[in-house]
């Protein structure tokens, strides 16, 4: 039978507006994030909508395959004489069901590229693929369902207990039956969910479907068929338990998976490419900021390299005295980089600061470095009500008042300023 008479003939035909209707809504709801918060980054656009429809692909695969399994026994296919292999026949009436799953975890992903016109990468396609097999082998399960418990009555129980199982595994504790389940995480910017975080719920999964296909081997003995079959889906599951098992929250992932430009020297700028045309700006103002601080006596800061640590995804890397990693990419769009670079470079002795002390210091490393626009701008995105813009004032008038003092007086100020401790010290 072709593939479009099995599609006309079988329950894809009803099924899929319903399907494609719910994977739009899923779309619509799960996608919140505007699409350029994403950077162009192809692997988190690709990611983020299909957080939500994982368990919409998985059970649509297995419900329908056990509608269409049941559909063959009751026709009584399998009592006639084989003209085919069962394996074909079976493969036949599930490559429409198969091909819907797959639209589920498909179409979300291409919307999302066309709407950021953003270029799929290899990286992208990771998650995707493993779900696609993922969707095979629920199909299979659901195939073998179908053949055992009648299709009205196990049809719709499979398709709930499906989804279920696979969406409320990431509210479980401890955390490898997410990981087993093919719930996928998102992924930030610059991350890569390494091979064994797509791969542990293939073996899963595609240990038990490969068991139940090793049922329907047409020679050998029975008793010698179950166990074989047996060992092979205790083996995917067991494997994959014990891959898992170790897992926090966050599966196995690389970061820094982005082509950095970088500029510069004492210090060097890097930053993803596409923020190129910012950055001999902002490493010019950095290098010119940092030595202006260290004349004054502010600090003694002498980084070598300047990192946008934004790629390191939620894996951030520890900072050491010659080498920053910073939250660039935003900033340098919006013009205070410089300014995050001076803030960075003070250092209070304790770990927390009053907000009168920590604002006089950062407004008059500001001004000193010709950023107090940037610094008013932050103040101002942080938003103030009339009591913060009272102590602005004050602020104000105090960094004023220094700044007319000579500049011996000014690093006594900025000294006792950092080394001023309201809690407990460092």
């Amino acid at each position: 039978m072709k593939f479009s008479t099995t599609l006309r003939s079988g329950s894809v035909r009803w099924a899929a507006p319903i399907i494609l209707l719910l994977t739009f809504l899923y779309y619509v709801v799960g996608q919140t994030a505007p699409l350029s918060s994403y950077f162009h980054y192809a692997p988190s656009i690709v990611a983020e909508p299909l957080t939500t429809l994982y368990a919409l692909a998985y059970a649509t695969a297995a419900g329908l395959a056990c509608w269409e399994s049941g559909r063959l026994k009751s026709a009584r296919i399998w009592a006639l004489a084989p003209a085919r292999s069962r394996y074909r026949i079976a493969a036949n009436i599930l490559a429409p069901v198969i091909a819907l799953s797959w639209l589920v975890l498909l179409l979300p992903p291409a919307v999302s590229l066309a709407r950021s016109a953003t270029m799929p990468s290899l990286d992208s396609l990771r998650l995707p693929l493993a779900a696609m097999v993922i969707c095979v082998a629920h199909a299979i399960v659901g195939f073998a369902v179908g053949c055992w418990v009648p299709r009205i009555i196990a049809t719709p129980i499979l398709a709930v207990a499906d989804w279920l199982v696979v969406a409320f595994t990431r509210a479980m504790l401890p955390y490898w039956p997410r990981h087993v389940s093919g719930q996928f995480d998102t992924i930030g910017f610059g991350e890569v969910p390494r091979f064994v975080t797509a791969a542990a719920p293939i073996l899963l999964a595609g240990g038990i479907a490969v068991g139940l296909l090793l049922l329907w081997l047409p020679f050998g003995w029975r008793l010698l068929r179950v166990a074989l079959a047996a060992a092979v889906a205790v083996g995917g599951v067991f494997g994959a338990y014990r891959i898992t098992a170790d897992w926090s929250a966050t599966p196995p992932i690389t970061t820094g998976n982005v082509a950095m430009a970088c500029t510069g020297s004492a210090p060097r700028m890097c930053v993803p490419e596409f923020n190129e045309r910012y950055l001999s700006k902002a490493q010019s103002g950095s290098a010119k900021a940092l030595s202006v601080l260290r004349d004054a006596g502010a600090t003694s800061a002498r980084p070598q390299l300047i990192t946008d640590g934004y790629v390191d995804g939620r894996h951030q890397k520890a900072s050491t005295d010659t080498e920053w990693r910073m939250m660039l990419t935003v900033p340098i769009q919006r013009g205070d980089a410089v300014y995050q670079v001076v803030v960075r470079s003070l250092k209070f002795r304790c770990k927390e600061v009053d907000v009168r002390t920590a604002h006089s210091a950062w407004l008059w490393a500001a001004t000193k470095t010709g950023q107090a626009e940037a610094y008013q701008m932050r103040r101002e995105q942080e938003g103030m009500n009339p009591e913060d813009r009272q102590l602005e004032k004050q602020i104000k008038a105090d960094v004023t008042r220094v700044l007319a003092e000579p500049a011996a007086e000014q690093t006594k100020w900025i000294k006792k300023q950092l080394d001023t401790c309201q809690a407990n010290p460092s």
